[in-house]
């Protein structure tokens, strides 16, 4: 398949899991803001989550489709059509040549992401394939996509209306049959099939991402992948659940595990930094997002040897105000680092728009990590039973990663 861009939008980027190997010759990890929703992507078209998506902030998007192919489009509900139809998300959608994909405008998050069966043809800088605008490598030429620019992928998917339609069929059919109760019909489906979190966005947002199953033996309670019943312009009748799906907003709470310099904070700031509501600045951006709030104040004016920084460190310049570093962090950083972002919410954090709200709630190391193994282990689920029903379409699946 290839596709040929009509209007680029804000900002749109190709991305993957991230440059590797390399922070310690001061080269920046890159990579998806929202690294959940990049590997789903992948995954729903039989990919690797090591293959190259589109990433696309905000809206504006519009492509032509060139070649017949499977995509899926996941992230931020970015109001995605195909021609004139919306276009469903997290699940696999066939498209055909001559369409038109588009992103009208933000309902829910700020980025979302499109990936193609057999991933986009790419060349590998420093073994990825993720844009890093400031230095200009990696993706396209280096740069955010433009008009006309056309991309490719690795192998074509021809389908031909006869197969179409058995496929169809066989989908259809596959949808009515749990498979180890954790595939389950979707009866109720909210009638806006590309907002996912339609019927959730009111929850209680201070577990953020534990909408996870808090353990193994929820596994089998909760809907990995759901089938539904309404009319798409796709053969896939069924999707990735919300349940194990973050819930976007423009209010989040992010738990945090304390950082380094914790201790060098006074107490007062600390319970500030944890009771306080954060407004998202304008001069947020992939390599950082700066927020504005009451200052904090360290017990006393010390200076910090430059030392290694990661996704979801949070640092305190002399201001006092926090900087969460993103996906085009530097690779050190010598400011107080108050706290560092737990894994499983920094998609909430990468769907965060300027003027959003963030509060934090802190939790322990242990908890952290066994929050992390849970959520692990969910995925694997998930993508064994995406693998399963992949192959029962008959679509290509790559067994990596």
């Amino acid at each position: 398949m290839s596709i040929q861009i009509e209007k680029p939008g804000m900002l749109t980027t190709v991305q993957d899991e991230g440059r590797q190997g390399y922070a310690r010759y001061g080269i920046s990890t890159n990579g998806a803001m929202d690294g959940l929703a990049h590997t789903l992507a992948n995954w729903l078209v039989g990919n690797d989550a090591a293959e190259a998506t589109l990433e696309i902030t905000w809206s504006g998007l519009s492509a032509r489709v060139l070649e017949n192919s499977w995509i899926a489009v996941t992230g931020g509900n970015l109001e995605p059509w195909l021609d004139d139809q919306p276009l469903p998300m997290w699940r696999p959608v066939y498209v055909q040549k001559g369409s038109r994909i588009s992103f009208r405008k933000v309902i829910t998050g700020c980025r979302a992401y499109i990936a193609i069966a057999g991933g986009w043809q790419m060349e590998s800088v420093l073994g990825s394939y993720s844009t890093y605008l400031r230095a200009g490598i990696g993706g396209w030429a280096g740069r955010a996509l433009q008009q006309g620019d056309v991309l490719y992928s690795r192998f074509e998917h021809a389908i031909n209306a006869a197969e179409l339609e058995q496929i169809s069929e066989k989908a259809t059919d596959s949808a009515l049959e749990p498979i180890d109760a954790i595939v389950e019909d979707w009866t109720d489906a909210p009638s806006d099939q590309s907002n996912i979190a339609a019927n959730t966005g009111k929850e209680d947002r201070t577990n953020a991402t534990s909408s996870l199953p808090a353990s193994s033996r929820n596994t089998f309670e909760n809907s990995v992948v759901a089938s539904e019943t309404t009319t798409l312009p796709s053969p896939v009748r069924w999707r990735v659940s919300s349940h194990i799906l973050p819930h976007y907003s423009d209010e989040v709470t992010i738990r945090i595990v304390a950082g380094r310099q914790w201790e060098d904070f006074e107490q007062s700031s600390q319970q500030l930094f944890l009771e306080q509501a954060y407004r998202v600045t304008p001069q947020s951006d992939r390599m950082g997002y700066r927020l504005a709030g009451e200052p904090l104040q360290l017990k006393q004016s010390t200076s910090y040897l430059s030392e290694a920084v990661t996704h979801g460190t949070i640092q305190v310049p002399v201001d006092g105000q926090p900087i969460i570093l993103m996906a085009d962090r530097q690779t050190l950083g010598g400011y107080a680092k108050i706290a560092h972002v737990i894994r499983m919410d920094l998609p909430l954090l990468a769907q965060l728009a300027p003027g959003a709200t963030v509060r934090f709630r802190r939790i322990e190391l242990d908890e952290a990590q066994r929050i992390y193994v849970e959520w692990t282990h969910e995925l694997k689920l998930l993508r064994r039973m995406i693998q399963l029903r992949l192959s029962a379409l008959g679509l290509r699946v790559q067994k990596n990663g």
